[in-house]
């Protein structure tokens, strides 16, 4: 449920109300966002509350006679009945959404995703779905407050639900949670969650941009960014950045300028799916095998190989298996998925292929490989690869655009790096071990 606390922030985000105001609350639990609204706006002529559960239904009926006002607690699936409302010319349309949607995969081909694309939408979550219908069902400068997982900021899957909210409405807020540990409705959501406010049809101006560690909400800082500095100029992935109170993007410009096709490199996604080779595993390695390379292999830091474990440590060595495999040299490995408790978002290491000596390596698909057309990379280069990404620096700088665990390689691709030569000034002086403190005094140097 959502915190009361949370409540009165999101609601106190609306406009001073100068009309009688319609109300959407879908997912509305026992109505505790429902509550603050009606609070804050005052002067309610409706409000429409979707909720499925019977329990929460039964509450919610309770929590919206005892503020005496005029509703109706629809008792069904919202995709569907938005749908409905949104395919009609005269359906009813809001004044005020307030949201707290749930958070589950769709997958594609769902009755959900089927019904969403007969209104133009287009996206992978319940969450995103909820809020693109409420979207679509505001009255022009209607205000829509949600609070939602951060992952929506970027990658490819969320494109078509960042297009649609930016071409119908003007961000006007955000305001970012940075504990990932306090998750919304499901307490497996290892991702920071943002509370956003969007108005329909109104111009894009400046956007206000606040954060605090958790809902008590005692370290409230705000500052008001353009939006230029939200969504980059002429970005095709139309990617949300969320500037932190810790990063110092001026300072720091100079080390994020250049991609990683201009410094000669290149990024891919493990191309060994373990399951799909199940047929060729081993245990443990034999003469002429072939190494499987997994996060778990470096989870000392360094390198430990073979490992026992319940995955693999090799493969047969078939040629049935050759164009997943890439050759015994150095690479720069980053996990795709990052514990909750892990300190940085990018966790990064040298792959050096004395220490397994084969001709063929293959690289597990938790893993994005940094390469150069397939092969290895100069490995003074790949020190000063890994010193950067695992600086306090970059990960300061990942965070605005991403706020989740997972780093893919697009969101490698996309970023921004040094100079090669700066790159691989640091490379000459890198050396196994280094503390954090040593690697970030050693970018400090540029």
């Amino acid at each position: 449920m959502t915190p009361s606390i949370i409540a009165r922030f999101m609601a106190a985000l609306f406009d001073d109300p100068v009309r009688p105001a319609s109300l959407l609350d879908a997912g509305a639990g026992i109505g505790s966002l429902t509550i603050a609204a009606v609070a804050r706006l005052g002067n309610i002529a409706s409000v429409d509350a979707w909720e499925i559960d019977a329990l929460m239904q039964t509450h919610l009926r309770q929590t919206l006679t005892l503020l005496q006002v005029e509703y109706q607690v629809h008792a069904e699936d919202f995709i569907p009945s938005a749908v409905q409302q949104i395919a009609l010319a005269n359906g009813r349309r809001y004044t005020h959404a307030i949201l707290n949607p749930p958070y589950a995969k769709l997958n594609s081909n769902s009755i959900h995703r089927a019904l969403l694309r007969k209104v133009g939408i287009e996206t992978v979550n319940l969450y995103t779905a909820f809020v693109a219908l409420a979207v679509l069902l505001m009255q022009t400068e209607g205000e829509l407050v949600a609070i939602i997982p951060r992952s929506f900021c970027n990658g490819p899957y969320y494109r078509p639900f960042r297009q649609l909210i930016l071409k119908h409405c003007s961000l006007d807020r955000i305001h970012v949670f940075e504990s990932r540990t306090n998750a919304f409705k499901d307490d497996d959501v290892l991702q920071e969650n943002v509370i956003i406010k969007l108005v329909r049809g109104k111009k894009q101006g400046d956007v206000v941009v606040s954060s605090s560690h958790d809902q008590r909400m005692a370290d409230y800082s705000a500052r008001t960014v353009p939006f230029s500095g939200i969504v980059k100029p002429a970005d095709p992935e139309v990617f949300i950045h969320i500037p932190t109170r810790h990063h110092n993007s001026e300072r720091d410009a100079h080390l994020f300028r250049h991609s990683l096709e201009e410094i000669g490199l290149e990024v891919c996604t493990g191309p060994v799916v373990d399951f799909r080779v199940s047929a060729h595993w081993l245990s443990e390695p034999l003469e002429h095998s072939i190494p499987l390379v997994y996060p778990h292999h470096f989870s000392t830091g360094k390198l430990v190989y073979p490992k026992p474990h319940k995955k693999p440590n090799a493969l047969v060595n078939d040629p049935s298996l050759r164009p997943w495999l890439m050759k015994n040299d150095w690479y720069v490995l980053v996990k795709r998925f990052s514990s909750k408790e892990e300190r940085r978002r990018i966790v990064g290491y040298v792959y050096n292929p004395a220490e397994i000596p084969t001709d063929w390596i293959g690289f597990e698909n938790h893993w994005n490989v940094i390469h150069s057309q397939h092969r290895g990379i100069d490995p003074v280069l790949a020190k000063g690869l890994v010193c950067f990404l695992n600086s306090t620096v970059l990960d300061k700088h990942f965070r605005v655009f991403s706020g989740h665990t997972q780093v893919n390689a697009t969101d490698l691709r996309n970023m921004k790096y040094p100079r090669r030569d700066v790159i691989t000034s640091w490379g000459e002086r890198y050396r196994d071990n280094l503390t954090q403190a040593e690697i970030d005094a050693l970018i400090e140097q540029a």
